[in-house]
């Protein structure tokens, strides 16, 4: 019997899951890594510890499910976005930390291209708002500020590459330095439009062509893994954004199908068909996947603090020991006792795009509890997807009837209730709630004819849970949400 392999290169950590003929997880592995903050706003990786965490998984997860490398028919590699590594192309190692999508370093650059009446431009082309999170600046940091580099970025000696490319780059010993049509639509170099790189763009940002990756389509094999890595040669064969890949495991395949993933950030993403549907909401247009020759699109708003929030109160503000006790510790109270979280950890996403806008908690009194504190940052979680929804709602001209949800802080089942009485929506979890992995192992094997078609996957999508809104349980949570975020970003 042969298997899927999937890799999750994820924000925090690196992770490897198999897959059967059926949709069904047989094993998992995962390792953190280390989250570097080496100044004020800044955030990076160490690419080789991404690397030996992700090679790690991959052995782990073989040996704990007694599966030879040989019984694996494809890998599909799922990573985040945007996060922004340059290596030497002779000598396989970076020239600099990876930048996290996180980090804002690049702020005060977007804000002078911004001057320069750019944004229009950009948006035209690559569906994006000109901002710190996507690479392009991150890359222009990188070349512009490490001695040395610039020669060898200008003569061809150098790869960008977002995680999936650093991946594919380390599994073939070297073999393929290529992206996808989902990681390349982040990077705001990207032309949605012609589906190249943008000329003109890379001139503004004086950025060397030759640097960039070969864009492939998400569902085609791409390379094959070094023997010397796995002990075998397997097929690369899907790759994806891992909200693009999130979408597609949830089977959104239609326009107008929308979900929504809790992870480090959070992530709402709606089908839009085979043509773009650029925002007048502040909301980013996308590449959805490209498949067959294919190209779908998508509307997408960005938050960039979901479960990181609760990483925070774990490692920062030590409420909880565990990322799992926010559930409970917010369930000792029964309201959030008038507390406001603005869960602005790295700025503002959409539909706002405030760079600089910084954290809060609003309404403490002598009477606020731990818990009053866990609830509200759920409730916050909660609220920015429904700014981004509200937002969406506009562009698409239409409002859905329910929402899809996935990643690990969906398996919060009061984090999922707050999201259905605030949206007023039924809120709809699978089984399967690692669906960023799954859509990239069914992007994998659709390529080798693991399944047959996307049809043959629609059987797979299993509900597990819906919550349905309990209107009443409002009260002024949103009013008060309203004016306090307003305070955050005039400030």
């Amino acid at each position: 019997m042969k298997y899927i392999l999937s890799i999750d290169a994820g924000t925090t950590s690196s992770r490897s899951i198999i897959f059967d003929n059926n949709a069904n997880q047989i094993g998992v592995s995962q390792f953190e890594f280390s989250q570097l903050f080496p100044k004020k706003g800044w955030v990076e990786h160490d690419a080789n510890e991404i690397w030996s965490t992700q090679i790690k998984s991959i052995k782990d997860v073989l040996e704990k499910s007694m599966i030879s490398p040989s019984d694996i028919a494809a890998i599909g590699i799922t990573n985040q976005r945007e996060t922004t590594l340059i290596w030497d192309k002779k000598t396989g190692n970076p020239v600099y930390n990876a930048i996290v999508w996180q980090d804002k370093r690049t702020s005060d650059f977007c804000d002078k291209l911004k001057k320069d009446n750019l944004s229009d431009l950009f948006q035209k082309k690559t569906g994006l708002i000109i901002d710190a999170y996507f690479s392009a600046t991150k890359i222009k940091w990188i070349i512009d500020n490490i001695p040395s580099i610039k020669n060898k970025a200008n003569n061809g000696e150098l790869c960008f590459g977002t995680i999936d490319s650093w991946l594919i780059w380390k599994l073939t010993d070297g073999k393929f330095h290529v992206t996808d049509v989902t990681n390349a639509s982040r990077t705001m170099l990207y032309n949605i439009n012609k589906l190249d790189w943008d000329d003109e763009l890379l001139k503004i940002l004086d950025i060397p062509k030759s640097i960039l990756p070969k864009v492939v389509e998400s569902s085609k094999i791409v390379g094959y893994t070094s023997e010397n890595i796995i002990g075998e040669k397997i097929p690369i064969s899907g790759i994806a954004g891992d909200q693009q890949a999130a979408l597609f495991g949830q089977l959104c395949i239609n326009k107008g199908d929308v979900k929504n993933t809790y992870g480090t950030g959070c992530f709402c993403i709606m089908n839009t068909g085979e043509k773009p549907v650029f925002s007048k909401n502040k909301m980013l247009t996308t590449i959805a996947w490209k498949i067959n020759g294919k190209t779908s699109y998508a509307i997408e708003g960005s938050v960039f603090i979901a479960g990181a929030l609760v990483q925070w109160l774990r490692d920062k503000l030590k409420i909880i020991k565990s990322a799992s006790e926010i559930e409970d510790l917010a369930k000792t109270v029964e309201d959030n006792g008038g507390i406001t979280f603005i869960p602005a950890l790295s700025g503002l996403g959409a539909p706002y795009w405030s760079q600089r806008a910084q954290g809060a908690i609003f309404g403490i009194t002598r009477d606020t509890e731990s818990g009053h504190i866990a609830r509200a940052g759920l409730e916050s979680i909660a609220l920015r997807t429904m700014d981004i929804i509200i937002e969406m709602q506009k562009d698409a001209n239409s409002n859905f009837s329910n929402l899809k949800v996935d990643g690990g802080a969906s398996n919060n089942n009061l984090l999922m209730q707050i999201q259905s009485n605030l949206l007023e929506k039924n809120v709809i979890r699978p089984k399967i709630t690692e669906t960023t992995a799954l859509g990239a192992a069914f992007l994998a094997g659709l390529s080798v004819n693991y399944w047959q078609s996307i049809d043959s996957l629609k059987s797979m999508w299993k509900m597990d849970c819906e919550f349905k809104p309990d209107k009443n349980s409002k009260k002024n949570i949103i009013e008060l949400w309203k004016k306090r975020i307003k305070k955050t970003i005039d400030e």
